[in-house]
Order: C-alpha cells, then sequence, then structure tokens
C-alpha cells in the first residue's frame, strides 16, 4: 500500500496534497483498494463551497457506492475531468491521474490538522 510521506490524509482516507492555498484532493490506495474495481465518479460542482468532513461526491466501484469527504472547507475550484471518461484512475494512479478535485482554502494551515503519513498508516495498520 502506498502512503506517501508528502501528504496529509483525513481519517475518511481521502488525501490532500498543498501548494499555496489550494488543496488536491483524491482518496488514498488503501480506499481504492477496498472499493475494487472503480466504475464511476460523481464529481463536485466548480464553485461548491465545502465544510470539512462533508461530501464531495461519490465513487461507484463494483463491490459498493462510497461517499467522498472533502478534508478541507474552501470552495471547488478545478475538477479532474479525466475521471469522466476513465474512473479507473483512481485504481491505477490514486495519487496522479486519479486526483478528484482541487480546494481553495483561506487559510492553508487548515491542511495540518489532517494526519502525516505516519498516523495514516498506524490508521489502516500497514
Amino acid at each position: 500500500m502506498q502512503i506517501p510521506s508528502d501528504l496529509r490524509y483525513s481519517s475518511d482516507h481521502e488525501w490532500a496534497q498543498t501548494t499555496g492555498n489550494v488543496v488536491r484532493v483524491g482518496i488514498t490506495d488503501y480506499a481504492q483498494d477496498a472499493l475494487g474495481d472503480v466504475v464511476f465518479v460523481d464529481l463536485p460542482k466548480v464553485g461548491a463551497v465545502v465544510t470539512a468532513g462533508g461530501s464531495l461526491g461519490e465513487v461507484e466501484s463494483t463491490k459498493s457506492v462510497s461517499e467522498i469527504y472533502a478534508p478541507v472547507a474552501g470552495t471547488v475550484t478545478a475538477i479532474n475531468d479525466d475521471l469522466v471518461g476513465a474512473p479507473e484512475l483512481i485504481n491505477t494512479a490514486p495519487y496522479a491521474g486519479g486526483w478528484i478535485c482541487e480546494i481553495t482554502v483561506e487559510d492553508a494551515t487548515a491542511v495540518d490538522a489532517l494526519l502525516d503519513a505516519e498516523a495514516y498508516q498506524a490508521l489502516t495498520n500497514n
């Protein structure tokens, strides 16, 4: 299971990568593995205001439908349109081409409240 050390993680299995006040969000390798083959992604709308822990959308797999939760509060400023035609990118590249959206935050230090790689590894027992 990959747990990149340069990312932060939510206990709901989303990852967050910060560049300035923009936080790129996706689901972790652990989560995509538990879901199985992803067949559909319900992406958030650009301009949507989200709260930390609030729903961003859904991921549908051959096993189940799961909510995607915002790890931080802010405004959705970009979505990964590639997932519309290729939802399997979440399985094949969860930390690269399989990202879900970007959220612009007022305070980038909000990401500091998320788990670091070591804490996330302990959470998942990997």
